[in-house]
């Protein structure tokens, strides 16, 4: 064969074998046998070895994976990963529905989809060949896994169909179906291995692993249900769906669009029931407005969409016997109890342990030794005891009274009004508390230091070489060196990871600080409102609170921990040590000062920018984006639907609204 012959024949088979993949996986209809398929993937395998100059990097051959190791590179998101909000009961849902309707008028469709328990996933297509595939990792960053998804035959490399945009993103959940999972398990107790707990953790570790030929044999599935992009087809999400079904993707055809809000609670009720019969896992049902003009109408919190929700199913429950109750120590000092339990099953996991969360949950389980008690798995992740048997009780057993000092420095605990949990003051000198902090500091979202973990932490925290995180800026080879399994290399692994650190950008900073309440969405808001540690340090209450998303506990907590002398004296260590402790001003030549001291809001929908494009135009020329319309607001940047009641309401205050047009005059676009 001819390289002219072999090119045509190539392309061939790759078009029949992308078809054979679809109708077997994708719409469950094989087109072919077994046998057959394999000799023609074979034949293409053997063609492609001899011709080379041909080779596809979405060539169905790439289904078998490679037994070469993969290192996973970070990814940034082009849009965010957002958990869901969750709801256990009908109250809830119309509770959802009720904030909805005080944002939006008219009426809203919803759409009802199944809430795979499998790990997410991100895929991207440009000219309708998958490029990337993405984890969710958290939110902002994920893994690459593009050469390990591209063995999941329900995935398509190549689009069939017309009509997609040159490039978008596709969502979804990559899942281990029972009977997968089930003989996984029959060939790892034969060979002497520890079974997996459930498909949840067998999938996401296969999806991690490192040789994608073994990845091809674990028959992993992929069910896709949400679609980004500038171009994609309608402004509805659920003719999004149906149009992606139609360019070769797995879409579950369970998924249905409601009118409203009683059709979304019958779905719930009828997959109640029919849920055991999937042939993957679901742990309850996700509901999205809709519109994705309402979409963006309604936007985002710090953590998710207030456009979805999902609703869990009541988690299975056993009982087991309590054998007694410890304290573990958080980096906050945050005490935490822990029910130790006698061995139990439950949701196809091994439960020893139940966390027991505060003081009140003790004494209203009304806990004594040796109870019978009936554990459940919340949002079925985490143990937790539900209730007690009583009749099962002794009458000598005693009550377990919460403690009243440090499990770990004997310091006397304390309570703050109006908070759930016991805490150890002694943040300076409580061992658990200090290594936490510590750990925390150098974690992947903070420092993100490389070469150290919890293990060394910990070493250097014994032989006195840290005794906060200022510590590591001290360290020396010498210190290092003579470690348990560290050498020159790892040492100066560890010194240049410390020093790269002083380039880290102040809000991931502030992020390690590990103040109280403040997360890394927090510390982004903070490093944008108050550019640098000395202002911050300096800021009152009220200016703390007038920053977008920072409430009272929030503004309280910040303005306790600068008020500590430890903390003063921490901070002008780190700024010593050259940290960047201010927000470094990035200029840019279409910036101005036009908006500055405005606050406006955004509502409807734009025919020449978006709303992220229209908030960050606001950011440039020094304006402030506020999310609801009170006096403070300068005026409403309105575009097309914006809701009555927000007319209202701006009218009500003598407030100014500005078309698109109006606003692009005024920054001079």
């Amino acid at each position: 064969m001819n390289q002219a012959e072999a090119k045509v024949r190539i392309e061939e088979l790759r078009g029949q074998l992308h078809t054979y993949n679809h109708n077997y996986y994708v719409l469950s209809q094989p087109s072919i046998s077994d046998y057959d398929f394999d000799m023609l993937l074979n034949e293409l395998i053997d063609l492609e070895k001899q011709f080379p100059e041909f080779n596809d990097q979405n060539s169905p051959t790439q289904r078998v994976g490679s037994d070469i190791n993969l290192e996973f590179n970070q990814v940034e998101h082009k849009y965010p990963m957002l958990s869901l909000g969750n709801t256990y009961s009908e109250e809830e849902i119309r509770d959802f529905e009720t904030r909805i309707k005080k944002l939006i008028d008219g009426d809203v469709e919803y759409v009802c989809e199944m809430k795979y328990d499998g790990t997410s996933i991100s895929l991207t297509y440009e000219k309708g060949k998958l490029v990337q595939a993405v984890t969710r990792g958290d939110g902002v960053k994920g893994d690459d896994v593009t050469a390990n998804v591209k063995t999941i035959r329900s995935v398509p490399l190549q689009l069939s169909g017309k009509g997609f945009p040159d490039e978008f993103e596709i969502r979804g959940e990559i899942l281990m179906p029972f009977e997968v999972f089930n003989s996984l398990n029959e060939e790892r107790e034969e060979i002497g291995e520890a079974a997996f707990a459930n498909p949840r953790n067998a999938a996401s570790g296969t999806l991690k692993m490192q040789n994608s030929s073994i990845v091809a044999k674990r028959k992993l599935d992929c069910y896709l249900y949400y679609l980004l992009g500038k171009e994609i087809p309608t402004r509805n999400h659920y003719s999004n769906l149906q149009s992606a079904k139609d360019w070769g993707f797995k879409v579950p055809s369970n998924t249905k669009l409601c009118k409203n809000i009683e059709e979304v609670i019958a779905f719930i009720k009828e997959w109640d029931e029919k849920r055991d019969d999937l042939p993957v896992p679901i742990d309850g049902i996700v509901i999205k407005v809709n519109s994705l003009d309402m979409q963006e109408e309604l936007g985002f919190t710090a953590k998710s969409p207030r456009w979805a929700i999902s609703y869990k199913y009541k988690a299975e429950r056993v009982s087991t016997k309590l054998e007694k109750v410890t304290y573990q120590v958080g980096r906050t000092g945050s005490i935490t109890p822990v029910a130790n339990l006698e061995a139990v099953q439950l949701a196809g996991t091994t439960v020893k342990r139940a966390s027991l969360h505060n003081a009140d949950i003790i004494q209203n389980l009304d806990l004594h030794e040796n109870d019978t008690v009936y554990v459940e798995k919340g949002g079925e992740i985490i143990p937790k005891i539900v209730g007690v048997e009583l009749s099962e009780r002794s009458a000598e057993a005693k009550r377990i009274e919460y403690i009243d000092n440090c499990p770990e420095c004997n310091t006397a605990l304390v309570r703050k009004e109006g908070e759930a949990n016991h805490y150890c003051p002694n943040e300076m000198g409580c061992p658990p508390q200090i290594k936490g902090k510590i750990e925390h500091f150098i974690s992947r979202r903070a420092l993100d230091l490389d070469g150290l973990g919890e293990e060394t932490i910990d070493l250097l925290f014994q032989k006195g070489l840290i005794k906060d995180v200022s510590g590591l800026f001290r360290l020396t080879k010498e210190d290092i060196v003579p470690l348990d399994r560290m050498g020159d290399k790892s040492a100066e692994r560890i010194l240049n990871s410390i020093e790269n650190s002083k380039q880290v950008p102040y809000e991931r900073v502030l992020y390690a600080l590990g103040i109280r309440y403040v997360g890394a969405t927090v510390a982004k808001k903070l490093a944008k409102a108050i550019p640098s540690i000395d202002k911050l340090a300096t800021s009152t209450l009220e200016e703390l609170i007038e920053v977008d998303e920072i409430g009272g506990k929030i503004a309280e907590s910040i303005v306790e921990y600068f008020s500590n002398e430890y903390h003063q004296n921490l901070v002008a260590q780190l700024k010593e040590f050259g940290l960047q402790l201010e927000k470094k001003i990035v200029e840019d030549e279409n910036s101005s000062n036009t908006l500055e001291g405005l606050s406006i809001v955004i509502s409807g929908s734009f025919n020449k920018y978006s709303r992220d494009e229209l908030k960050d135009l606001i950011e440039l020329h020094g304006g402030k984006n506020v999310g609801s319309i009170s006096k403070k607001t300068s005026f409403l940047l309105g575009g097309e639907k914006v809701g009555p009641s927000k007319l209202a309401k701006l009218e009500k205050l003598g407030l100014e609204m500005k078309s698109e047009d109006e606003f692009l005059k005024m920054i001079g676009l």
